[in-house]
């Protein structure tokens, strides 16, 4: 329940400026707050009018049958509201070329400098900004995307005002609905753009489009590391392992099963070839590797909520694989330990379904800026207890398809997924010579040294316009 207590009132001259709207968003999300704040700024724009593009330049997208397909050459990215947040964008489902590069559709490409807005569900009004390397990529309809006129407005300022505190809370007073959260195009078009000149608004602009930049190097950098991994432990036919031009795994027979376990899956032919290639090179197994170190789930454990004063973030499965994580904050001393993580842990998602876009068997890498959070339980927890094997070097490979295809192949469990231990234990982990590990390391590293810097700068950006906003308004 949402209620407006004596400190946010709500007058009653605001309900006709919303048109009437007796939902709480518009009055409780500090949106009608934030529009009284900005009429104070010298001049503010319309959305609409900083613009371009198909129906105004902000827009969504017509419903339509997806044909899914996995060949890259007959098929194209497709981004959903759940995968526009995500930092790592080399997994996406694919549509058929054919129909994305259809005249009803088209229009749909991302175009680098655009914003967008999630436009229903749980996740409605957040925000994101299509970097350089994402023009290959198609959008959903429920993804708004806002596309600037770069002759009125610079497309990275536009995204740090909708992304400031401000713009946030101006899109979720925008949302309408109950069970079902959604937000229409005509209903931000009107949202009032605060302008302060060539100079602050240039800056700012900069300051977003270096951090777009940095955040593509990382996504550039770790596929080369994950590519360079497998050349260099010639095996460079798993960079690419094809899995669903594969014959599907039914009808096969295994010779002998024993004790460890009787669940087909952990027999899948396609599964126990990736296997077999990976045990035919020079390497050890990952428990041998994690001897000293760590190779476990976290210890289960009640939260204690906290306010960020005084507590820490708690990351869990679902916001680990985002940019910028958005987990809730707990008491540090009311829970265990390992909580708390080494640096150049891998995470693997541990717990989940086997949907092929589920996170269940991603996995994280955790170091720099990242290190300041606190994880969940439902991660295996890996740490090289060997030094002349590092966790950057790990996880160019577990971050690549064919580590994803072998560790669901050792589920266990029934509706919700787990690995069976002893199979991850014996999992065979190439080792290259200590040249090629040290240099994939370092491209792995470097990766996360971009996005840790992306972060600052796009601090530094909603910092400045929020200094401009305050100042100027008084």
């Amino acid at each position: 329940m949402k209620i407006a207590s004596l400190s946010n009132p709500v007058m009653s001259s605001w309900l006709a400026e919303q048109g009437l709207r007796l939902d709480a968003s518009p009055y409780v999300s500090g949106s009608l707050t934030t529009k009284k704040l900005l009429e104070r700024l010298p001049k503010t724009d319309p959305l609409a009018s900083l613009t371009q593009g198909r129906n105004g330049g902000i827009f969504s997208g017509p419903l339509f049958k997806r044909v899914y397909l996995t060949d890259p050459e007959h098929a194209v990215p497709f981004l959903g509201t759940k995968d526009m947040m995500a930092a790592d964008l080399t997994g996406l489902p694919r549509i058929r070329k054919s129909d994305a590069e259809s005249a009803a559709l088209a229009y749909l490409r991302l175009k680098p400098g655009m914003s967008l807005i999630s436009r229903s569900g749980f996740n409605a009004g957040r925000r994101s900004y299509v970097r350089p390397d994402m023009g290959d990529i198609w959008a959903s309809e429920d993804i708004v995307k806002v596309e600037p006129d770069p002759e009125r407005i610079k497309s990275g300022y536009l995204y740090a005002f909708l992304l400031s505190r401000f713009g946030e809370s101006l899109v979720r007073g925008s949302v309408y609905g109950s069970a079902v959260k959604h937000i229409e195009p005509h209903h931000i078009a009107g949202l009032p753009v605060p302008r302060f000149g060539t100079e602050v608004e240039d800056r700012i602009h900069r300051l977003v489009e270096h951090s777009a930049r940095l955040r593509a190097r990382h996504q550039e950098q770790l596929v080369a590391a994950t590519k360079d991994f497998f050349e260099s432990n010639r095996l460079p036919q798993l960079n690419e392992p094809r899995w669903h031009q594969q014959e599907r795994d039914s009808g096969f027979e295994v010779a002998s099963v024993g004790s460890t376990s009787l669940r087909a899956l952990n027999f899948a032919p396609r599964a126990q070839r990736l296997i077999e290639e990976l045990g035919a090179v020079s390497g050890r197994s990952l428990g041998a590797i994690c001897e000293g170190g760590t190779l476990r789930t976290g210890a289960r454990f009640k939260r204690i909520d906290s306010d960020p004063g005084h507590g820490v973030r708690l990351i869990g499965q679902r916001q680990s694989f985002w940019l910028r994580p958005e987990g809730r904050w707990i008491n540090e001393a009311q829970a265990p330990d390992d909580i708390r993580l080494n640096d150049e842990t891998i995470l693997i998602a541990a717990r989940g379904t086997l949907g092929e876009n589920e996170v269940y068997s991603r996995s994280i890498f955790v170091t720099g800026s990242w290190l300041k959070h606190a994880y969940s339980q439902d991660y295996v927890r890996v740490l090289s207890g060997d030094p002349e094997v590092s966790g950057a070097y790990l996880f160019a490979f577990f971050r690549s398809e064919a580590a994803f295809r072998v560790l669901r192949s050792f589920s266990v469990g029934g509706k919700q997924q787990e690995y069976h231990p002893r199979f991850l234990r014996e999992l065979h982990i190439p080792l290259a010579p200590p040249a090629d590990r040290a240099r994939i390391a370092a491209t792995v590293r470097y990766a996360y040294q971009c996005r840790d810097r992306a972060d600052v700068l796009e601090d530094k950006a909603l910092a400045l316009l929020t200094t401009a906003i305050e100042e100027a308004a008084g």
